[in-house]
């Protein structure tokens, strides 16, 4: 290591996993939790009669083992389960001025919120209030708007099918689809093109599909920190030979070598196990050139081998029986040169050509992508590729077959399912009506960028967030933190203090909630909450743990509380009742959406259950009845870039969930200690005159920001294996860089991992 290494910049040879997991666990137990209380509570973590993980939403395995939590599972865990407290008497030693100077780590770190907070001007404080109080002041604030439109209800992937359901039956009871949530800035791409191409938003593979494919392709995600139980799945195919293809800008330790820290004999022997067979570090930008490419070779692959007298790559009758717009698609191909494929993907063609040889030769296979293929400005269009890639050999309907979106929290799929939808479905609201009596709003409400846009232009005036962190997730930071400021209320249903609550409206209501460990006490006696998991399963989820303080309500509890207030007798709905005994909630959801026929009987079956998935059973619910080939114009999925414009991928750290940060090192990435680095290609920090530890800072390029360019000061220079013109950097610090603007038409999805910026040396 050289003397100019950059401070907390080091090799990390290890593999992932393996007794470096071991030991952060040890370490977050140590400090979030008691020894005895630490352990006890991860064993009953993805258990069928225990929770399930806020981790991931990755599914649990039909037969569970003792320890079903990963590294980062146990540090969300531990995270909520803490045995810090933000009580009244924290809140009271600090002003909100003085909380703003702190970090998002420290923030958290306070520990769970106990009490019901307003926030005093006078005081610069937030000050304890009653529930009765809170819920009037939100009461008086949504009430007091002249359109139901000018509210903004915010919605958080942790929250349970019962907390949504109610949520989302409240505001459409109040009168608007203004529904942004963390879907939104996420798998958007994925619930707006997957119907357009196979009648469905979601994923179509199961957990046992990984044991019967022949080939996996994994595009756009990092296992080992956003979903680390995976690890195990794509371990055991590595071990049983399935050749497993990554597309990914940067080498990912996970995607390379894996250690199962459930292994006695790769724990014993310090041995891991290779999980990628073959890894091409595509560019930023470039995984539409790339399936482009793929498929193109498939078609000379199945051209060739009819020539050759035989039945084709392709499956034919499938095609045939199944599918519309194949021609239109194989002349997109034809006519896309490979100089054009090579040039944007980053990739040789003889690599494009082996990928598509693995896949012609796979019986069965499954796709596997995370944001890195969403977050773009052509982010809908990334994800029908990859179906169009599955249907020229008809990989759905069969075991070890499908489209596998990898989602981060578990329950962003069920929230949308069970009608947290700014879309309004006609299914859903003719549903509402058939079991509620009233006639829900039609009108499209807004997404996250849309809720951003009307706040700052003063058309919302109104904010109520079922937790997450909205203000800090959210792309353009200068302008979304303003719009956040010209409020006149926002309400937060949250289990911790985060920046966005410390961003002040004219009036600031904080409420404490239950988090998925704590035991949920209602009338009827103790609840167990619902969750459907990234491959439709969904299952029940109960905590044990005692309440932070008697002062907390669940979420659900919350959410009546406020529709009550709101709406008072409206539409003659029982809030009371429901919240009273979860199960009727769960009849409700029934009522509603009969895809959830026998809820409360199926829910109780170890594991739970499926929701239907037509394309699973080669059923497609387009307008035609059959799938669509759906063609990418070009190959860019973004604007073309000025030449000395770089192109800069959001990144989490291995010590980070979402915008959640539980430390500050990234030891994958062989970063220790800190978060205020750029990696960068050596090539590209010579051409700008700088070498590796030098201070530089981004600066924006993207033509849709407002005023001046948005810049990241002062950073440091990390050399890394990441292909040239292509940078990266921390989220959520490096959100200030993407422009509110710069983001896919069709999802609305911001583009945070494509932002066009500049490199300058720091003055």
């Amino acid at each position: 290591m050289s003397n100019d290494t950059p401070e907390g910049i080091r090799p990390y040879h290890h593999p992932a996993g393996g007794w470096d997991a071991l030991r952060a666990v040890a370490q977050t137990i140590r400090t979030q939790m008691t020894v005895v209380s630490g352990p006890r509570i991860l064993l009953r973590n993805n258990q069928p009669d225990g929770f399930d993980c806020p981790g991931c939403a990755w599914p649990d395995p039909k037969h569970t083992s003792t320890f079903e939590f990963c590294e980062n599972g146990a540090k969300a865990v531990t995270w909520e389960a803490t045995k810090k407290r933000a009580s009244p008497e924290v809140f009271a030693r600090h002003t909100v001025t003085e909380l703003l100077g702190w970090n998002d780590h420290a923030l958290e770190d306070l520990g769970r919120l106990t009490h019901p907070m307003a926030y005093d001007a006078a005081s610069d404080r937030y000050l304890p209030i009653e529930w009765d109080e809170a819920f009037a002041r939100a009461a008086a604030a949504l009430n007091a708007l002249p359109d139901p439109n000018m509210a903004e209800f915010y919605t958080s992937g942790r929250a349970s099918n019962e907390a949504a359901f109610l949520y989302q039956l409240f505001v459409r009871a109040y009168g608007t689809n203004n529904f942004p949530d963390c879907s939104n800035m996420c798998h958007e791409a994925t619930s707006v093109g997957l119907p357009q191409a196979i009648g469905i938003g979601k994923g179509t593979v199961s957990l046992e599909d990984f044991d019967h494919t022949d080939l996996i392709i994994s595009m756009g995600h990092n296992p080992g920190t956003n979903h680390p139980r995976m690890m195990a799945t794509l371990r055991e195919a590595a071990r049983r030979g399935v050749p497993i293809v990554v597309f990914n800008p940067l080498k990912e330790r996970a995607l390379e070598r894996f250690a199962s820290p459930q292994s006695p004999v790769e724990m014993a022997t310090m041995g891991a196990t290779p999980i990628a067979t073959t890894y091409l570090q595509v560019n930023v930008g470039g995984d539409a050139a790339a399936l482009k490419g793929v498929m193109k070779a498939v078609l000379a692959l199945d051209e060739a081998d009819r020539a050759a007298g035989g039945a084709g790559t392709l499956d034919h009758d499938f095609l045939a029986t199944h599918t519309e717009g194949l021609d239109a698609l194989i002349e997109d191909l034809r006519g896309t040169s490979w100089d054009t494929i090579e040039a944007i993907s980053g990739l040789a063609r003889a690599d494009l050509e082996h990928v598509a040889t693995l896949y012609c030769r796979a019986p069965s296979a499954l796709v596997c992508y995370g944001m890195g293929v969403t977050q773009h400005a052509r982010g809908t269009e990334n994800v029908q590729q990859i179906a169009n890639l599955l249907l020229l050999r008809g990989n759905f309907g069969r075991p070890g077959a499908g489209i596998c979106p990898l989602r981060g929290h578990s329950n962003v799929q069920g929230d949308r399912t069970v009608g947290i939808d700014e879309k309004a479905p006609a299914a859903l609201r003719a549903g509402i009506e058939r079991v509620f009596g009233f006639v829900p709003p039609a009108e499209k409400g807004h997404d996250a960028v849309e809720s951003i846009e009307a706040m700052y232009e003063g058309r919302s005036r109104v904010l109520v967030a079922l937790g997450g962190n909205l203000a800090v997730a959210m792309p353009d930071t200068q302008r979304t933190h303003a719009a956040v400021r010209k409020l006149d209320c926002a309400v937060h249903i949250a289990t911790k203090l985060n920046r966005s609550h410390l961003l002040l409206a004219r009036e600031n209501l904080l409420l404490p909630c239950l988090g998925r460990t704590e035991l949920d006490m209602q009338a009827t006696g103790p609840q167990s909450v619902t969750v459907e998991d990234s491959m439709s399963m969904v299952h029940a989820s109960r905590g044990a743990l005692p309440p932070p303080s008697p002062h907390v309500r669940s979420e659900p509890a919350i959410v009546a509380g406020l529709a009550r207030a709101v709406l008072g007798e409206r539409h003659g709905i029982a809030w009371e009742d429901m919240v009273a005994d979860y199960d009727r909630i769960r009849d409700a959801i029934e009522g509603v959406l009969p895809a959830f026929a026998r809820y409360n009987e199926r829910v109780r079956e170890p594991g739970g259950f499926r929701l239907p998935l037509g394309p699973t059973e080669r059923v497609w619910h387009t307008p035609s009845g059959k799938a669509q080939f759906r063609v990418f114009r070009g190959v860019r999925e973004d604007a073309p870039r000025a030449p000395d414009v770089l192109t800069l991928t959001t990144l989490r750290s291995h010590d980070q969930y979402n915008t959640t940060l539980y430390g500050f090192d990234d030891r994958y990435r062989g970063v220790f200690g800190r978060r205020d680095v750029v990696f960068m290609n050596a090539d590209d920090l010579a051409e700008r005159g700088l070498a590796e530890g030098d201070l530089i800072t981004l600066e924006a390029a993207d033509g849709s920001m407002h005023g001046e360019p948005a810049r990241l000061t002062h950073y440091t220079a990390v050399t890394y294996d990441i292909p040239r013109g292509c940078v990266a950097a921390y989220y959520p610090e490096a959100n200030v860089l993407v422009g509110l603007g710069n983001r896919d038409p069709q999802s609305g999805t911001p583009a945070y991992k494509s932002a066009p910026v500049r490199v300058l040396r720091a003055t």
